[in-house]
């Protein structure tokens, strides 16, 4: 039996339109989006209301026809109607900022309240390479929506958000706060968007908007929830843009070259890192280029190119000579020393240069303790123990191992426990070993958990 939808009954109550009148608009609304074959009546209307499904994209209409007549946006999902194309267009980097500002509210929303949904949708591949295309080719010029103004002391207080959360992400990894952050957003960041702004007040709150986008994108993917991430990575790069702040979109295309390269799309990762590194040509960001450096290092030794893995490297160390993170913007906090190195430990682990890597791991290590950072010394532990599996020094190995359970049940990072799970694959040519064993007892409990 079917369950009457309460949701669309509602809102058809509220608007005052009759079943028929509803199925007439329902039938223009389709003209106008080019969809000749949606013709509904009165009775397949009061089918939808006693609970049945309308295929696509009727969904997708009938919100069209609400929003029309209340002058506010009614969404899929208001009127029980599931998702509608919204997951979809989040993969999109759309020319117009009131489509953005809409695309990324019913973003934050859905990860809030419909995480399920979410999470089931797939990670597209090749999403970035129409984003950090336009992201280098546009020229746009929208103007603000009407409204109250926003004024500049409250770009400034959703800066000073931005510190406490990244700050939270870098010490306490992706999955501790990510949702509190995303409901800031809807609550408190998106909205703003919506309002009228000077010029330059309006580029800073884009710029504002897309760093905490991009946070939430990067909390999202270290927490596994690579769909999320990159619909919030799209957007937060199209934010970037309409904020005219080239190192900013720089810093997107690094994050989303390292999910395209980590969920086995190292080429693709190439690109993005590729693409930053020729935006950052119109900025001067030392510390970013020394990151797409680094990225582009991680995909060449993973598409097993030796001499230009090694080359991003040195390129990567070089341009970080010239970094000082007192005059970089605060998204770059996390681009030291304890990161760059761990980032090029990995290089060098799957370049199967285990001296390198252990030197580079040591090195991270090191600045990672200093600062207290659990999750980056989870990792660079892990390449650690990895460099002394490729010399076959299993009790080397074994000790590191431990050091990365310690460090990583200090954290809610699905990265940090992908690195455990890495570690106990790459110990099964040593078969039965006890020190296998008891890493295996060891870490069970915390994947189990994660």
């Amino acid at each position: 039996m079917k369950t009457p939808n309460e949701q669309l009954a509602y809102w058809l109550g509220r608007s005052g339109i009759s079943r028929k009148e509803l199925a007439r608009r329902v039938k223009s609304k389709a003209r106008e989006w080019g969809q000749p074959n949606v013709s509904p009546d009165a009775t397949r209307i009061r089918g939808w209301l006693e609970g049945e499904t309308p295929r696509a994209p009727i969904p997708d209409i009938l919100a069209g026809v609400f929003s029309d007549h209340f002058g506010w946006r009614i969404t899929t999902y208001d009127l029980g109607l599931g998702e509608g194309s919204s997951a979809d267009a989040a993969l999109a980097y759309d020319p117009s900022f009131a489509v953005t500002v809409e695309v990324v509210a019913d973003l934050g929303r859905a990860d809030v309240d419909r995480r399920k949904f979410l999470a089931a949708a797939p990670f597209a591949a090749v999403a970035g390479v129409g984003p950090s295309r336009d992201w280098l080719l546009a020229t746009l010029d929208q103007q603000p929506e009407p409204g109250p103004r926003v004024r500049i002391e409250d770009v400034t207080a959703v800066r000073n958000m931005f510190t406490t959360f990244q700050r939270m992400d870098i010490f306490q990894g992706g999955g501790s706060g990510r949702l509190v952050l995303a409901e800031y957003m809807n609550q408190h960041v998106y909205p703003l968007l919506r309002r009228s702004h000077d010029e330059d007040v309006r580029r800073a709150l884009c710029e504002a908007a897309a760093e905490q986008t991009y946070l939430l994108g990067w909390m999202a993917y270290d927490n596994g929830e690579n769909s999320i991430a990159q619909r919030y990575l799209i957007q937060s790069l199209r934010l970037a843009e309409e904020s005219r702040n080239p190192a900013l979109g720089a810093h997107v295309l690094a994050g989303m070259a390292d999910q395209a390269t980590l969920l086995g799309n190292p080429a693709e990762g190439r690109r993005l890192a590729q693409a930053g590194r020729q935006g950052l040509s119109r900025a001067d960001s030392p510390a970013c280029l020394a990151d797409l450096w680094c990225l582009e290092a991680r995909a060449l030794a993973l598409l097993d190119d030796k001499v230009a893995a090694a080359r991003a490297v040195v390129q990567s160390e070089r341009v970080y000579e010239r970094a000082n993170l007192d005059d970089e913007p605060d998204w770059a906090a996390f681009i030291d020393p304890a990161y760059l190195h761990g980032e090029h430990a990995n290089t060098f682990r799957d370049l199967g240069k285990p001296k390198a890597a252990e030197e580079h791991a040591r090195r991270s290590i090191e600045y990672a303790k200093m600062q207290n950072r659990a999750r980056r010394g989870a990792m660079s532990q892990a390449a650690l123990a990895v460099s002394h599996l490729q010399r076959r020094d299993l009790d080397a190995a074994y000790a590191a191992g431990l050091r990365t359970l310690r460090l990583t049940g200090q954290v809610r990072s699905s990265r940090a426990v992908e690195a455990v799970q890495d570690l106990q694959r790459r110990m099964v040519p040593f078969g039965s070993d006890r020190l296998v064993a008891d890493f295996n007892e060891r870490a069970r409990e915390l994947v189990a958990a994660a």
